[in-house]
């Protein structure tokens, strides 16, 4: 099983695109807080400034990307600014209906900057330690692009697609920044500690600790123990459960609950299963110790949850 995959797909990750741009400088906007999602921008053409909180600033060039995973406001200008206006006021000023290019300012064409913009959403309540471990922000310049070729290409495909008029490029375009996103984590966990990109967690590389993932995501069904998962590994149970906290920010059995729950969540969200069976294909011994642990995690319990979703 790819560890990656079965957390992405059980946090129900989707790519919406909100628009293509065309700055002419001066320019500057406020880009808001979206809480629960991850933002990105890729500039196509032209240079970009990103001020990030604590007056961070970035210098973006063509081709390169910036993820901001936890959805933090930032400033997009041409040139280092204290601030901006709001991105609402600047739609309202150019009267952007939401389809098209937004166009902004009327100077030097061969000067703008194009922008391809989206963000990343994932289910109410998604929580996964590798979330949690990533920075404020990934920054990926064409050194690194041209390092890895599968993230090469679908950056080059998007680039492509934004500045095609064809019909159906909206949804090709999400398809493609989901991949962008799989793709930037993977380059995150397997990167070295050298890399311009930093690990997300550790722990998926480290041939113990990884082989204990594996292991979880594989049989969530199984009443594993600190114990019992240290012997799978061929570790002391004090040596393994010290190195998972270390290396994954949390130790096993409470990354083994959050995980159960998160899959739970994700159940939930269909009428196939009813509650007991969820219970069980998650490694509750009783539908009781499951809404329990549901319910101290969620604030509601499994049954209040579907009907809120219904």
């Amino acid at each position: 099983m790819d560890i990656l995959d079965d957390i992405l797909n059980t946090l129900d990750l989707n790519g919406a695109l909100y628009f293509r741009t065309d700055f002419s400088p001066p320019w500057s906007v406020t880009v808001p807080v979206l809480e629960g999602a991850a933002r990105f921008h890729l500039v196509v053409q032209g240079q970009c400034t990103l001020t990030l909180p604590r007056d961070r600033v970035r210098i973006l060039n063509p081709g390169d990307l910036v993820l901001i995973p936890r959805g933090q406001t930032h400033i997009l200008s041409d040139a280092p600014v204290d601030e901006a206006p709001p991105l609402e006021t600047v739609l309202e000023q150019v009267q952007y209906d939401g389809n098209g290019v937004l166009t902004v300012g009327d100077g030097d064409p061969n000067a703008s900057t194009q922008l391809v913009c989206g963000h990343f959403t994932f289910r109410q309540k998604a929580d996964h330690a590798m979330l949690r471990a990533m920075p404020d922000h990934l920054i990926v310049s064409a050194a690194t692009r041209a390092q890895n070729s599968w993230l090469d290409d679908i950056l080059r495909l998007i680039s492509r697609h934004m500045l095609s008029d064809r019909a159906g490029l909206d949804a090709s375009v999400k398809r493609l920044s989901e991949v962008m996103f799989i793709e930037l984590m993977r380059l995150s966990i397997e990167s070295n500690e050298h890399s311009q990109i930093q690990p997300a967690l550790k722990g998926f590389r480290d041939p113990q600790i990884g082989q204990a993932l594996a292991i979880i995501h594989k049989d969530l069904q199984n009443p594993w123990t600190v114990g019992s998962l240290a012997r799978e590994v061929g570790m002391s149970r004090s040596s393994f459960a010290d190195r998972f906290a270390d290396l994954m920010g949390q130790g096993p059995m409470s990354y083994l609950t959050d995980w159960r729950l998160q899959k739970a969540l994700a159940l939930l969200e269909t009428n196939s299963v009813n509650v007991q069976q969820i219970a069980s294909q998650t490694g509750y011994q009783s539908p009781a110790a499951f809404t329990r642990a549901f319910a101290s995690k969620f604030g509601e319990t499994p049954t209040q949850y579907r009907q809120s979703r219904s």
